[in-house]
């Protein structure tokens, strides 16, 4: 089990460009399952190596309109210092990317580069990926967001975004439920008071999908900074779970609670998340959702059907008595790693950094929503004013909970919470489970 290296008290900090402040403290154990849309597509250019004259780059993304600049702008950017090198991009679907990657590290052949999310899905494959802090150097103090990217003290990705997982409301749906729109809930007694207004308004109070099981992640992750004391907070990160502290049992005591109360959608174990959920909320049919800052479902694919009526707000407090006041987890989003077989791998990272370049990364954050992990790009011609909100967070975040996991005990949570929501299981039950295989 990976775990925090130095402190875990600190965030994003950095200096500001516009409104976008940065600096991912060098210290926490980050392993994410946190999750992007894919490209449905089909596994093609398996197998290829760079020979000299080309190298392949699997991720999620290339298929992706709102991506296409920021692949041709790292495209050009390679190319300009490469001329006659090849670069060829395969998206791969998302739900079965690391399924043909195992593939791919099980024949010891297949794409030079490869895209992860941060965590537990780069730290697993980490033995087939070189390490990169003696190339990388340059680009140390332009990106945030490393430690998710790290195993054992060595870094095996350069960040391109990060990840984060803020409230978002639709203040329409507030307004017709009698609540005020501009005055989001900042406790759990007021989200339950608000749920209860807008269930009787005839909308589902939170859009929910977990057929997949990943809406515990974004649950506990969520709903972590107001339930755990700064302490349990950063001791968790740091290895040092306890399954059977109240805190925690009060986490999926409310997953349960919260379904049981039908504060969801009907079929929440039968509606996929990416991408049912967000288009529910995205079409007005619930007050709140749990969203992400990369990737997709974020501030500017709700922006573009909410508008005005998009707001967003930081984790309620759960226990007055031991929180105050809570903060957007956040830490490394996605990244690119080069694989061990690459035959070139000085140009493999050349082509890393190219896809970290500041004009690609600025095309990502603008064309396709992300959350740039440059802290250079200028982000102020930005007016969504949940865009501002989520980035003038981002010095306080802490990383987010699910991620210290294990990508084995992370699995074993999706299933175990499509029992709690159907009945089949007791929260203790699953509490120890989920201790039995952490360790």
């Amino acid at each position: 089990m990976p775990t925090a290296s130095g402190s875990t008290t600190r965030g994003i900090r950095g200096s500001r460009r516009g409104w976008f402040a940065a600096a991912l403290v060098p210290a926490l154990a980050l392993v994410s399952a946190a999750c992007g849309a894919a490209a449905p597509q089909t596994q093609s250019g398996s197998g290829a190596s760079a020979g000299g004259g080309k190298l392949v780059v699997w991720d999620w993304h290339s298929g992706d309109a709102t991506t296409k600049e920021y692949y041709a702008k790292a495209k050009a950017d390679f190319e300009a210092k490469h001329p006659g090198v090849q670069v060829e991009f395969v998206a791969q679907p998302y739900d079965q990317y690391y399924t043909l990657l195992g593939t791919a590290i099980q024949a010891g052949k297949g794409p030079d580069i490869s895209m992860f999310n941060g965590g537990a899905q780069m730290r697993d494959r980490a033995t087939s990926l070189l390490p990169l802090d003696d190339k990388v150097g340059d680009l140390k103090d332009r990106l945030v967001g490393w430690d998710a990217f790290r195993k054992d003290n060595a870094t095996y990705a350069v960040p391109v975004t990060l990840q984060g997982f803020p409230f978002y409301y639709n203040k329409a749906v507030y307004k017709k439920a009698g609540l005020d729109p501009e005055a989001p809930p900042k406790t759990l007694a007021e989200l339950q008071t608000a749920c209860a207004a807008i269930k009787k308004s005839g909308n589902a109070c939170f859009n929910l999908g977990n057929k997949e099981g990943l809406g515990i992640e974004f649950f506990l992750s969520g709903f972590g900074p107001g339930v755990f004391s700064p302490a349990q907070y950063d001791a968790w990160l740091a290895g040092q779970r306890d399954w059977k502290s109240p805190e925690v049992k009060q986490i999926f005591d409310l997953w349960k609670k919260t379904n049981d109360e039908g504060w969801y959608n009907k079929g929440v174990n039968s509606t996929a998340m990416f991408m049912d959920q967000f288009t529910m909320f995205s079409g007005g049919k619930g007050g709140n959702v749990i969203g992400l800052i990369s990737d997709t479902a974020h501030w500017k694919s709700f922006d573009e059907f909410l508008g005005p009526d998009l707001g967003v707000y930081k984790p309620p407090v759960s226990n007055p008595g031991q929180v105050t006041s809570t903060f957007l987890p956040a830490e490394g989003g996605i990244g690119y790693g080069v694989m061990k077989w690459t035959k070139d791998p000085a140009l493999a990272v050349d082509l890393v950094k190219s896809l970290a370049s500041t004009d690609a990364e600025k095309s990502f954050f603008e064309k396709a929503g992300a959350i740039a992990a440059d802290k250079t790009v200028d982000t102020k011609s930005v007016d969504v004013k949940a865009a501002g909100e989520i980035v003038s967070w981002l010095p306080d975040s802490k990383p987010l909970l699910h991620t210290a996991l294990s990508a084995k005990t992370l699995d074993l949570m999706h299933r175990l919470s499509q029992q709690l929501i159907s009945g089949d299981v007791t929260v203790d039950q699953v509490l120890t489970q989920l201790a039995a295989s952490d360790k």
